[in-house]
Protein backbone atom coordinates (compact mmCIF):
# COMPACT_ATOMS: atom_id res chain seq x y z
CA UNK A 1 0.00 0.00 0.00
CA UNK A 2 0.79 3.62 -0.86
CA UNK A 3 1.31 5.80 1.61
CA UNK A 4 1.01 9.58 1.06
CA UNK A 5 4.07 12.14 2.49
CA UNK A 6 2.75 15.64 1.36
CA UNK A 7 4.22 17.62 -1.18
CA UNK A 8 7.60 15.81 -1.71
CA UNK A 9 9.99 16.36 -4.76
CA UNK A 10 10.67 13.03 -5.64
CA UNK A 11 12.83 13.67 -8.72
CA UNK A 12 15.96 13.38 -6.51
CA UNK A 13 18.77 12.45 -7.57
CA UNK A 14 19.56 14.94 -9.89
CA UNK A 15 22.91 15.61 -12.08
CA UNK A 16 25.24 18.32 -9.66
CA UNK A 17 26.79 20.74 -11.45
CA UNK A 18 28.85 23.86 -10.39
CA UNK A 19 27.99 27.00 -12.47
CA UNK A 20 30.80 29.86 -13.22
CA UNK A 21 30.86 33.52 -14.08
CA UNK A 22 32.66 36.57 -13.34
CA UNK A 23 31.64 38.79 -9.98
CA UNK A 24 33.34 42.19 -9.12
CA UNK A 25 36.42 41.06 -11.40
CA UNK A 26 37.21 37.68 -10.32
CA UNK A 27 35.56 34.01 -11.17
CA UNK A 28 33.41 33.36 -8.93
CA UNK A 29 31.55 29.44 -9.06
CA UNK A 30 28.23 28.05 -6.76
CA UNK A 31 26.99 24.07 -7.06
CA UNK A 32 23.51 23.81 -8.66
CA UNK A 33 21.80 20.52 -8.65
CA UNK A 34 18.37 22.18 -9.06
CA UNK A 35 18.96 21.40 -13.08
CA UNK A 36 16.66 20.77 -16.17
CA UNK A 37 16.76 20.02 -19.80
CA UNK A 38 14.18 22.20 -21.75
CA UNK A 39 15.19 21.22 -24.84
CA UNK A 40 17.18 18.72 -26.65
CA UNK A 41 16.22 20.14 -29.97
CA UNK A 42 18.43 23.48 -31.57
CA UNK A 43 19.08 24.92 -29.76
CA UNK A 44 19.46 23.44 -26.38
CA UNK A 45 18.02 25.34 -23.30
CA UNK A 46 19.07 24.40 -19.65
CA UNK A 47 17.19 25.60 -16.88
CA UNK A 48 18.98 25.98 -13.00
CA UNK A 49 17.01 27.30 -10.16
CA UNK A 50 19.41 29.03 -7.61
CA UNK A 51 18.21 31.27 -4.92
CA UNK A 52 18.71 34.90 -5.27
CA UNK A 53 20.21 35.23 -2.04
CA UNK A 54 23.52 33.56 -3.57
CA UNK A 55 26.63 36.00 -5.21
CA UNK A 56 26.82 34.40 -8.57
CA UNK A 57 23.29 35.69 -9.59
CA UNK A 58 24.85 39.17 -10.49
CA UNK A 59 27.59 37.91 -12.27
CA UNK A 60 25.26 35.75 -14.77
CA UNK A 61 22.49 38.87 -15.02
CA UNK A 62 25.28 41.03 -15.34
CA UNK A 63 27.31 39.14 -18.04
CA UNK A 64 24.67 37.08 -19.95
CA UNK A 65 27.00 34.37 -20.10
CA UNK A 66 27.69 31.43 -17.54
CA UNK A 67 29.65 28.26 -17.58
CA UNK A 68 27.96 24.79 -16.64
CA UNK A 69 30.80 22.27 -15.34
CA UNK A 70 30.21 19.07 -14.72
CA UNK A 71 32.16 17.57 -11.69
CA UNK A 72 33.36 14.01 -11.46
CA UNK A 73 33.40 11.67 -7.78
CA UNK A 74 36.74 12.57 -7.48
CA UNK A 75 35.69 16.24 -7.08
CA UNK A 76 33.03 15.80 -4.23
CA UNK A 77 35.02 17.73 -2.02
CA UNK A 78 35.92 20.97 -3.59
CA UNK A 79 31.92 20.60 -5.56
CA UNK A 80 30.73 20.81 -1.90
CA UNK A 81 32.71 23.57 -1.02
CA UNK A 82 31.41 25.70 -4.07
CA UNK A 83 28.28 25.27 -2.60
CA UNK A 84 28.62 25.86 0.93
CA UNK A 85 31.32 29.12 1.06
CA UNK A 86 29.79 31.94 -0.41
CA UNK A 87 31.50 34.38 -2.89
CA UNK A 88 30.24 37.34 -1.58
CA UNK A 89 33.43 36.69 2.00
CA UNK A 90 35.44 34.04 0.03
CA UNK A 91 37.54 34.25 -2.94
CA UNK A 92 36.60 30.61 -4.79
CA UNK A 93 38.51 31.50 -7.76
CA UNK A 94 41.81 29.50 -6.57
CA UNK A 95 40.24 26.05 -5.67
CA UNK A 96 40.54 24.79 -8.94
CA UNK A 97 42.52 25.88 -11.91
CA UNK A 98 40.27 27.57 -14.32
CA UNK A 99 40.40 28.45 -17.91
CA UNK A 100 38.10 31.08 -20.37
CA UNK A 101 37.58 30.67 -24.12
CA UNK A 102 37.88 33.26 -26.63
CA UNK A 103 34.95 35.68 -26.23
CA UNK A 104 33.23 34.18 -22.75
CA UNK A 105 35.71 35.54 -20.78
CA UNK A 106 32.85 36.38 -18.25
CA UNK A 107 32.24 32.19 -17.72
CA UNK A 108 34.84 30.37 -16.58
CA UNK A 109 35.56 26.54 -16.74
CA UNK A 110 36.73 24.71 -14.63
CA UNK A 111 39.75 22.65 -16.07
CA UNK A 112 39.92 18.83 -13.88
CA UNK A 113 35.99 19.23 -14.45
CA UNK A 114 35.79 16.57 -17.14
CA UNK A 115 33.00 18.52 -18.99
CA UNK A 116 32.14 22.13 -19.39
CA UNK A 117 29.73 23.95 -21.19
CA UNK A 118 29.27 27.28 -21.85
CA UNK A 119 25.69 29.09 -21.84
CA UNK A 120 24.52 32.27 -22.81
CA UNK A 121 21.70 33.43 -20.60
CA UNK A 122 17.99 33.45 -23.03
CA UNK A 123 15.67 34.14 -20.11
CA UNK A 124 15.68 34.35 -16.22
CA UNK A 125 12.11 33.59 -14.41
CA UNK A 126 11.69 35.65 -11.37
CA UNK A 127 9.94 33.54 -8.44
CA UNK A 128 9.69 34.71 -5.19
CA UNK A 129 13.16 33.21 -3.63
CA UNK A 130 14.82 31.89 -6.48
CA UNK A 131 15.62 33.08 -9.50
CA UNK A 132 15.57 30.61 -12.68
CA UNK A 133 18.43 30.71 -14.95
CA UNK A 134 17.64 29.69 -18.64
CA UNK A 135 20.62 28.89 -21.07
CA UNK A 136 21.07 28.45 -24.17
CA UNK A 137 24.08 26.10 -24.52
CA UNK A 138 26.76 27.91 -27.11
CA UNK A 139 29.68 25.43 -27.02
CA UNK A 140 30.91 22.13 -24.95
CA UNK A 141 33.99 20.99 -24.18
CA UNK A 142 34.79 17.62 -23.10
CA UNK A 143 38.49 15.64 -21.97
CA UNK A 144 39.21 13.09 -24.60
CA UNK A 145 39.45 10.62 -21.49
CA UNK A 146 35.72 10.88 -21.00
CA UNK A 147 34.99 10.57 -24.78
CA UNK A 148 33.47 7.23 -26.30
CA UNK A 149 33.98 8.39 -30.54
CA UNK A 150 32.60 11.94 -30.08
CA UNK A 151 29.97 10.96 -27.61
CA UNK A 152 30.59 11.73 -23.63
CA UNK A 153 30.66 8.32 -21.98
CA UNK A 154 28.47 9.14 -18.79
CA UNK A 155 30.56 6.29 -17.23
CA UNK A 156 34.21 7.58 -18.00
CA UNK A 157 33.01 11.00 -16.34
CA UNK A 158 31.10 9.23 -12.84
CA UNK A 159 29.24 12.78 -12.06
CA UNK A 160 27.95 13.54 -8.88
CA UNK A 161 24.21 12.96 -8.05
CA UNK A 162 22.34 15.11 -5.29
CA UNK A 163 19.67 13.76 -3.52
CA UNK A 164 17.98 16.40 -1.50
CA UNK A 165 16.47 13.64 0.89
CA UNK A 166 19.34 11.81 2.31
CA UNK A 167 21.33 15.14 1.94
CA UNK A 168 24.34 13.36 -0.05
CA UNK A 169 26.10 12.65 -3.27
CA UNK A 170 25.54 9.65 -5.09
CA UNK A 171 27.37 7.99 -8.20
CA UNK A 172 25.92 6.22 -11.32
CA UNK A 173 25.70 2.51 -10.90
CA UNK A 174 25.87 0.20 -14.09
CA UNK A 175 23.42 0.80 -17.12
CA UNK A 176 20.04 -1.22 -16.89
CA UNK A 177 18.91 -1.35 -20.34
CA UNK A 178 18.83 0.30 -23.99
CA UNK A 179 16.92 3.49 -24.17
CA UNK A 180 14.11 3.09 -27.25
CA UNK A 181 15.17 -0.67 -26.73
CA UNK A 182 14.25 -2.14 -24.08
CA UNK A 183 10.27 -1.63 -24.50
CA UNK A 184 10.53 -3.21 -28.09
CA UNK A 185 10.04 -7.12 -26.58
CA UNK A 186 6.69 -5.53 -24.74
CA UNK A 187 5.64 -3.46 -27.90
CA UNK A 188 5.70 -7.13 -30.17
CA UNK A 189 3.94 -9.11 -27.80
CA UNK A 190 0.99 -6.40 -27.49
CA UNK A 191 0.57 -6.60 -31.18
CA UNK A 192 0.88 -10.17 -31.20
Amino acid sequence: MKQQIGKTNALYPSLTTILGTMVKGRPNFITIAHVGIMNHGDPQYLSFGVSKTHFSNQGILENKVFSVNIPSRDLVTETDYFGIMTGKTTDKSSVLETSVMDGYEAAPLLKRCPVNMICKLARTIDFETHDIFIGEIVATYADEAVLADTKIDIAKVDPLLFDMSSLKYWSLGQPVAGAWNAGKALKKKQNE
